[in-house]
Order: C-alpha cells, then sequence, then structure tokens
C-alpha cells in the first residue's frame, strides 16, 4: 500500500508540474524539444550499412528517397532540414562522408572522411558536428557507411588555399556558402 501511494504521489506531482508548465509557458513540457521526448530516442530505426556508392543515391535529387548526410562513418537522416535540398547551402554535405570539410570548413574541397592531418581544434569540431546531428530534435542516425581503407602512403589532402596555409582557405569558403544562403529561415532548421 505504501507503493501504492508513492506512485500516486509522483503521478499527482507530473500532472501538476505540466499543468502548470502549460500556464506559465504554454507549453506542457516547458517548452522542452529535446531528443529524450521523441520515440525514436527509444526506438530507433532499423541501421542499415551503406557503401559510397548506396550512400551518394539520397543526396535529395530524387524526391521520392530521403536526404542523408555522413560524418566519421555514421549516417543520419536530414530530410526535414531545408538547407540539405537541392539548392540549399549544406546540400553539398548529402550523399557522402564529409567529415574532413565538418572539421576545415571547407565544404567545397574537403568533401572526404579522411582525417589525416587534422589539427586537434578540427578533430574537436569534427566532434561537435557529431554530436550536433546526434542530438538534434529533427535529425536521426540511420545506420553506418563503409569506406574502403584510406592508403597511408596516399597524400593528405592540403587546405583550402594552397597558398596560404592558415585558416584564410576555410572562412574563404565559409563566406561564400553564407553568401548563398538567402533566407535566414534555412539556419533555423539546422
Amino acid at each position: 500500500i505504501g507503493l501504492i501511494k508513492v506512485l500516486k504521489l509522483i503521478l499527482y506531482l507530473i500532472i501538476f508540474g505540466a499543468l502548470a508548465g502549460k500556464f506559465l509557458t504554454g507549453s506542457y513540457l516547458w517548452e522542452y524539444e529535446g531528443k529524450w521526448i521523441r520515440l525514436r530516442t527509444y526506438f530507433p530505426p532499423p541501421q542499415r550499412l551503406f557503401t559510397e556508392n548506396e550512400l551518394a543515391r539520397y543526396d535529395g535529387t530524387d524526391p521520392s528517397k530521403p536526404i542523408y548526410l555522413a560524418i566519421d562513418g555514421d549516417v543520419y537522416d536530414v530530410t526535414k532540414g531545408s538547407a540539405y535540398r537541392p539548392g540549399g547551402p549544406y546540400h553539398v554535405l548529402t550523399g557522402v562522408d564529409a567529415a574532413r570539410a565538418f572539421g576545415t570548413g571547407c565544404f567545397k574541397t574537403h568533401r572526404i572522411h579522411d582525417l589525416r592531418g587534422l589539427t586537434e581544434n578540427e578533430i574537436k569540431g569534427v566532434e561537435h558536428w557529431k554530436r550536433f546531428y546526434e542530438n538534434h530534435k529533427n535529425y536521426f542516425k540511420v545506420g553506418k557507411v563503409l569506406h574502403p581503407p584510406i592508403d597511408p602512403a596516399s597524400p593528405i589532402v592540403e587546405g583550402c588555399d594552397s597558398k596560404d596555409k592558415s585558416k584564410a582557405g576555410a572562412k574563404k569558403d565559409t563566406a561564400e556558402r553564407r553568401a548563398l544562403v538567402q533566407n535566414k529561415d534555412i539556419h533555423q532548421d539546422l
């Protein structure tokens, strides 16, 4: 009987908290929109293994297919983001594993998964973006992409601007992408 009373008290507190949230903020969940309130967090879709060629088919050019983006081997469904549709500023990131671009900011020339030669800050940038997609309320992981092994003897990709080894190239590329964005609402979807 004591356990039933405790459960009733918890239920009453939850109901009171939800009603107070609705009254004070207009939302039963106090305007919380994180991933923990979505069923997909607890019941994720079946994970799939993609080859690079299969992943390329999900770049948004076929409206009957979802739009997928890969970062460091993990594939995410970004169909709800308007910036990833054809013509959007981040459409170049779809259908490929562009992990290097997420670290360097060179979204035109670094659309590859090879992370060799990146600085510690650039690696942290890749990790940041992985967490972003992992925790985003509209995007969800659908699988992994299988890459062929990288030959250690192959050359490391140069920076965006080979004349200037500083981040000027990455900044220039980012500025070009920003210039493509005509509607500020696109960034709201990200």
